[in-house]
């Protein structure tokens, strides 16, 4: 593999949990195709984590554990990419603490997403000097490697455009040392969660990817429908329908319309429609739990690989900070 002649992306997680449909669909689906087309750092952002979870940093390892074991069941290859924890490459904090010195505040207090998620995680106090910055990390995270490529969907744009704004301002301080990082951006897919709501742990709606098949259909089978549906003889539209939002990201286009206009005539009821979505949800993620579970019987081997990953990505990050250092005369 002639990874130094391919251009580098980088993407990354925060160590949550276990990662549900909406990861696998939004990303680690394209993260796949991705692996085989660039030199691709993916990374376990565990300092990400504490800007939201400094409260419950003891669940930060298992986490870990967790969201590797997804990745791992779905495909990813650590031969093809590099897999590591952003805490164990410690460049990753000296080159956030240097671009914070540049970083006008004003640029961090206009990021759409900050407000967001106060508003999204009331229950936790985000008044903090290191949720403020969190973009910076991000920028550090993605320039570090000197990364070409960031996948990205339309609700990270803007904290893509910042990294630049921050590699620019550093460039003319003190030259020419970071590329500007471009968005390879990806659609990504609002999957609704068990309540309808877009799906996301922290709305409790989630649908794991480890979910074993009596859990999803626990949590697949109450979910609300089209609300004309009162009735099975009631007509109602798939693209007003949660549940149509999951056929679309995991049943086949030929079965997606067969299902679409049984629902607009009232020839098929949400239950039989609800179960033709398991069907197809179960039989995608089968080679996924069978894999998972390989895995989760050697949870030492996958700590070597991501130590393995951290030393290819502390090479990497260990090359640039010296370039870094050099440009501010240290």
């Amino acid at each position: 593999m002639s990874e130094q002649k391919k251009e580098v992306v980088l993407s990354g997680v925060r160590p949550t949990g276990p990662q549900h449909l909406g990861n696998l669909v939004g990303a680690l689906r394209n993260w796949l195709k991705l692996q085989d087309l660039y030199q691709c750092f993916y990374t376990i952002v565990s300092w990400h984590a504490l800007s939201s979870e400094y409260m419950n940093s003891k669940g930060i390892k298992d986490n870990t554990l967790e969201v590797a074991l997804d990745w791992l069941g779905v495909g990813l290859d650590p031969e093809k990419c590099v897999m590591f924890l952003q805490s164990e490459v410690k460049e990753h904090a000296e080159l956030h603490l240097i671009l914070s010195m540049v970083t006008p505040l004003p640029w961090l207090e206009r990021v759409p997403t900050f407000k967001e998620m106060q508003q999204e995680l009331q229950d936790r106090d985000l008044n903090t000097y290191g949720f403020l910055g969190y973009p910076v990390l991000q920028a550090a995270d993605i320039v570090i490697y000197k990364a070409s490529f960031v996948p990205v969907g339309e609700d990270q744009a803007s904290h893509l455009e910042l990294t630049r704004e921050i590699v620019r301002r550093f460039n003319r301080i003190f030259g020419p040392i970071f590329p500007e990082p471009q968005t390879l951006l990806t659609e990504v897919p609002r999957l609704a969660g068990t309540d309808g709501r877009k799906m996301s742990k922290s709305f409790g709606n989630a649908i794991l990817i480890k979910d074993p098949p009596e859990i999803l259909r626990q949590k697949i089978m109450p979910m609300i429908t089209d609300t004309r549906r009162m009735r099975r003889s009631d007509p109602g539209e798939p693209n007003d329908c949660p549940v149509f939002t999951l056929h679309k990201a995991f049943v086949p286009k030929e079965k997606q319309d067969e299902i679409a206009h049984g629902c607009r005539t009232a020839g098929i009821g949400c239950r039989e429609c609800k179960a033709v979505m398991l069907e197809y949800l179960i039989k995608t993620l089968e080679p996924v739990w069978e894999r998972r579970k390989a895995f989760e019987k050697n949870p030492k081997l996958v700590w070597n690989i991501l130590e393995e990953g951290n030393k290819k990505a502390r090479r990497a990050a260990e090359q640039t900070m010296d370039e870094v250092r050099a440009a501010l005369g240290f």
